[in-house]
């Protein structure tokens, strides 16, 4: 099995960026990740350039100002605590994100090809779902769903699954352009652990001859690759919950959340 898509905490880490993966360093030609730390009376500035980026608070608030625009984000303590509302920046722009408090922001960008307005996404729409049942229960906050809020590429959603629990279950896919059933999406899975020494393991086996094969053991900061491939489960240990960014974008003209679950593994599971 390749290491090259699980990105451990502290390897990817830039001047600027605590995670910092864009499309070269992973491989791809669409998604990227970065989380900035700011201290109290911090401020961080950068260009979109080619793509688009949605800021959102892992902890703490801040301000994100572009050209036109300033929103003032109210954050959480902490991604376990409650969604967030967050900040839209399109491509082309410049912004600055500021805190007075202090904190860690997520951005999640993909390149695109429209310039959307730059806008701010209100905690309370963001669509929140229970999705599965028993063991297989996670709690998922579509903040930047297809559906949910508009982008041209970016699609961006987090994942609390409970201490003990799989989600990501069926293992599913989206590796084929297969209109009406399958969207190719590349695809960012970020995690964060509740508790001390607290772990997880994300699985993502071959849909395809040489395809992606990881059994990684994620704990805070950690990162996982999907360019494609069946993925999951994602596997919670006990006592301790897991939280997951995934951020997703792919070439199709049409953007949209469509996928394929794993065959021998969809028997009983409704």
């Amino acid at each position: 099995m390749s290491n090259d898509l699980h990105i451990p905490k502290g390897a990817s880490t830039t001047a600027l960026y605590t995670v910092d993966i864009d499309p070269k360093r992973a491989g791809w030609t669409h998604s990227s990740l970065r989380i900035v730390a700011l201290e109290p009376g911090g401020m961080h500035t950068f260009t979109t350039g080619e793509s688009e980026w949605i800021v959102l608070p892992l902890e703490g608030g801040c301000t994100v100002q572009t050209e036109e625009n300033e929103f003032q984000l109210l954050g959480r303590e902490s991604v376990f605590a409650s969604v967030s509302d967050f900040a839209y920046v399109p491509r082309d722009a410049r912004a600055t994100i500021a805190s007075g408090a202090g904190g860690r922001f997520a951005l999640a960008g993909a390149k695109c090809e429209r310039r959307l307005p730059a806008r701010y996404g209100p905690a309370p729409e963001v669509p929140t779902e229970k999705r599965g049942s028993g063991n297989r229960l996670r709690h998922v906050r579509n903040f930047a769903s297809a559906d949910a809020f508009d982008c041209d590429k970016l699609i961006a959603v987090e994942v609390i699954t409970p201490g003990g629990n799989w989600s990501s279950y069926p293992p599913h896919k989206h590796d084929e352009h297969r209109p009406g059933e399958e969207a190719e999406l590349e695809e960012i899975y970020y995690f964060e652990i509740d508790g001390p020494n607290g772990f997880g393991y994300q699985r993502v086996s071959p849909s395809r001859e040489g395809g992606s094969d990881v059994l990684a053991e994620v704990r805070s900061g950690d990162a996982v690759l999907v360019p494609d491939g069946w993925h999951g489960p994602s596997i919670a240990q006990p006592d301790h919950d897991m939280y997951y960014l995934n951020v997703m974008a792919g070439p199709g003209e049409t953007r949209e959340w469509r996928i394929c679950f794993h065959p021998d593994h969809t028997e009983g599971y409704r």
